[in-house]
């Protein structure tokens, strides 16, 4: 036994001399190992991007707003039907306010610039509807931030007008000693002015986190889609977050304290009054919430996902909620920018037989003197005045 094994030393021992001190394996097993692990290591990394690949397209996250075949077809519908409704409509409202209006209020320039930026909105809607009907986007990526940043910048202006419209009409009916000098020409341009500055500048990051990517639908075809583009969770809740307090909790906070205060005072007085401004700012707020609601609960669904760790299944669960109901929640708040001529319409109604086509002009000229039921109050006969005073024989062209 000692001598076998001194005679295998020495063959080792000669081996590893003739290969420069290195024990070597033999040259067939060497190539044979070679192969062999190349092999797996080229099979293990082909599996590993598939797997990658596949994982990767099933995440929720790369869902897009045109992912769902139902939910595009009947978000294209719904525009085609705003578009229908909502540019002659909110162009007759500008045509009536700049062409027949002979008095020109606050509440009557608040819903000139409503007019004009739902009517801009509509024009815009064209390009959705293509976008929603193709499933895939065609416009180039300067469109695709533009075009959201509008129409960002649009629920802003709307939402921030009303909210106006209210604060106004509770400085009227409660503060009246006060309103000429709260309230006068100069102040409102500043305010309106200051307004669209705002919104611009709160639509930034809808101009930010937009960019045009490729997708895969049912049938693993490539289109492009122009979609949220969010490198971190937290540009996620940011986005969507503010979207939602600023465009939709705290207005409708000051909209709801107006009101109440408005309410509180027409108890105090204690007499009838004709409530046509605040009747008519109340339906336009009831309107707009309706159709921006459910765009908002999708927004904290969204917002409520990027909580959860990526992989859970209620976060794949509230990711495809989101996604898969972005495009009908988009649609029904481009409702609201067509809702508001048909609104003003039915509140006109009892002047088309007198007025003809200038009834809604008429309309807003009422909003200037909205007058009281008696004249036994003192705090009645404030009221008409302040009200009364808010309309001047100016036109709205001129008042621009």
């Amino acid at each position: 036994m000692d001598r076998a094994s001194g005679d295998r030393h020495i063959r080792l021992s000669d081996r590893a001399e003739s290969s420069g001190g290195i024990t070597q394996p033999d040259t067939h097993h060497r190539e044979a190992s070679r192969k062999g692990s190349k092999r797996p290591h080229h099979v293990q990394l082909q599996f590993s991007l598939l797997n990658f690949h596949s994982q990767s397209r099933k995440k929720p996250q790369d869902d897009s707003v045109v992912s769902n075949d139902f939910s595009t077809t009947l978000g294209a519908l719904i525009l085609s039907l705003v578009v229908l409704l909502g540019v002659p409509g909110n162009l007759f409202i500008i045509w009536s306010i700049l062409a027949r209006a002979r008095r020109c209020s606050v509440t009557t320039l608040l819903i000139l610039n409503l007019a004009c930026a739902d009517g801009f909105l509509m024009a815009l809607t064209i390009f959705f509807i293509i976008y929603l009907a193709k499933q895939t986007w065609v416009f180039g990526d300067a469109m695709c931030k533009g075009l959201f940043y509008l129409c960002n910048a649009n629920m802003y202006a709307s939402i921030f007008l009303i909210t106006l419209m209210s604060v106004h009409r509770m400085v009227v009916v409660v503060l009246p000693r006060k309103v000429t000098t709260l309230v006068n020409k100069k102040v409102v341009r500043r305010v309106i002015v200051g307004t669209w500055v705002l919104v611009m500048f709160i639509s930034i990051p809808s101009l930010v986190f937009r960019d045009v990517r490729d997708d895969h639908d049912e049938k693993n075809r490539t289109r492009l889609v122009c979609a949220p583009n969010h490198t971190q969770s937290r540009h996620v809740r940011f986005q969507y977050a503010l979207e939602t307090v600023s465009g939709f909790i705290l207005p409708y906070a000051v909209i709801i304290i107006s009101y109440v205060l408005i309410l509180r005072r027409l108890r105090k007085t204690k007499f009838q009054r004709k409530v046509r401004s605040e009747k008519l700012i109340l339906a336009i707020v009831v309107m707009f919430g309706l159709f921006w609601l459910p765009y908002h609960v999708i927004n904290m669904i969204q917002v409520t996902a990027e909580w959860y760790p990526e992989n859970t299944a209620m976060r794949e669960k509230l990711d495809h909620i989101s996604q898969s109901s972005r495009a009908v929640t988009s649609a029904l708040a481009f409702i609201s920018s067509c809702a508001n001529p048909v609104l003003y319409t039915f509140a006109a109604k009892s002047y088309i037989k007198k007025n003809g086509v200038a009834f809604m002009a008429r309309l807003f000229e009422g909003t200037s003197f909205d007058q009281t039921g008696t004249k036994k109050s003192k705090e009645h006969g404030e009221l008409s005045a302040v009200d009364h005073s808010n309309g001047t024989d100016l036109t709205c062209i001129s008042q621009l």
